[in-house]
């Protein structure tokens, strides 16, 4: 793929949309769209990768209550013809097609890899990659059977809905220390992984949300591991010019 001339690549993730009360996930719901409405300028293709929302489950007929200035702004974006990708996170795992039919999203579930201006790229959300970290492993594995998944839509959306959003809450108040501390390139568990990806494949770029925290960091002569922080407490995202990567942080 290659960049048309004067278009960018933008990259953000882990807004966490609903968390932690109405009024601050509108606020912050409020910020991304802004941010979104200055980028539409200039890009060609925008990377949402992960935890978007900090709970989601589509029932066949009922998705949750809100996001409706997110989603518009989407569509409005998506149908101008820019390619939004979004990532499921370990948050929002439970989306399914509604975002890829209504708004017309491309969806994954798993890391990719892409080529764009002869830059190789390695991108996800990474929640449950690398070593350690086996009780989440678990619970992924058990969030993303089938047979779970449609053992929960049953509940009355009301009920399921309210135990997803306590559940998130949960997740996020266990590692909010971890999150928030660098642990060192030796003890990152994704780096450690990206390194080893490294052995397979050539990649220029790595980009990871999930840990909150914004990095930008030389892990070979290469190679360059990006994690974009969140919505939260940063602000921050990516954006790649055709030639170079840099993180920034939205300010507006």
């Amino acid at each position: 793929m290659s960049l048309t001339e004067g278009k960018k690549i933008y990259f953000a993730s882990d807004f966490h949309l609903g968390s932690p009360d109405a009024v601050s996930s509108l606020k912050r719901e409020k910020k991304v769209v802004r941010w979104l409405d200055e980028i539409k300028k200039d890009a060609q293709e925008i990377y949402l990768i992960g935890d978007v929302f900090d709970f989601w489950f589509e029932y066949k007929h009922v998705i949750p209550r809100g996001y409706t200035r997110l989603l518009g702004k989407m569509a409005e974006i998506a149908d101008s013809g820019i390619k939004i990708h979004v990532f499921t996170g370990n948050h929002d795992m439970w989306i399914f097609d509604y975002l890829p039919k209504e708004i017309g999203v491309d969806l994954y579930r798993e890391p990719i890899s892409r080529t764009v201006n002869g830059k190789h790229f390695y991108i996800g959300h990474g929640d449950g990659l690398g070593p350690g970290d086996r009780g989440y492993k678990f619970i992924k594995r058990v969030f993303a059977n089938r047979l779970c998944q449609w053992l929960f839509k049953w509940l009355h959306p009301d009920l399921g809905i309210g135990m997803g959003f306590f559940w998130s809450r949960i997740s996020r108040n266990s590692g909010e220390m971890e999150e928030v501390k660098y642990l060192g390139e030796d003890k990152e568990w994704l780096i450690i992984y990206a390194k080893e990806i490294l052995r397979k494949q050539d990649v220029d770029y790595f980009v990871f949300g999930h840990r909150h925290i914004p990095l930008d960091i030389k892990i070979s002569e290469e190679t360059t591991y990006f994690n974009l922080g969140d919505w939260i407490t940063h602000f921050t995202y990516a954006e790649f010019d055709g030639k170079d990567m840099i993180l920034k942080k939205y300010e507006n």
